[in-house]
């Protein structure tokens, strides 16, 4: 049975190595595993050690402690809702936010506003 925490970990490796644009293959190769190792880690199936963080966390270019962000210590659990997973999981949704991220700020607003009328009138 896979624990909560290493779930979240997973997710949150999965969400950075997909707004770098990165394959599982390609950030694998990056930390020196195999990617069927690496899905293992996304879905928390297998734990990410220590140093195995580390090296992620190196090769994305992140804070180690992004892996961790989310995580209430008095109820890990509760932190990772249905609706965080399934985000995490979608890759239309990710890349969604991806490209939305990559547009103007000023734009960027603009569309925000405008997918808050749209969503409104639906």
């Amino acid at each position: 049975m896979t624990h909560p925490v290493d779930v979240h970990v997973g997710q949150r490796i999965r969400h950075h190595r997909w707004m770098m644009s990165m394959t599982q293959q390609d950030l694998a190769e990056k930390v020196g595993i195999k990617f069927q190792q690496f899905q293992k880690y996304e879905t928390g199936a297998n734990r990410v050690s220590a140093s195995r963080l580390w090296d992620i966390a190196e090769a994305l270019g992140v804070k180690i402690s992004c892996f961790f962000e989310g995580i209430n210590d008095d109820a890990q659990a509760e932190q990772i809702t249905d609706e965080t997973r399934d985000l995490m999981m979608n890759r239309e949704a990710l890349d969604l936010i991806r490209s939305f991220y990559a547009i103007p700020e000023e734009q960027r607003r603009r569309l925000f506003e405008l997918a808050k009328v749209l969503s409104d009138a639906a």
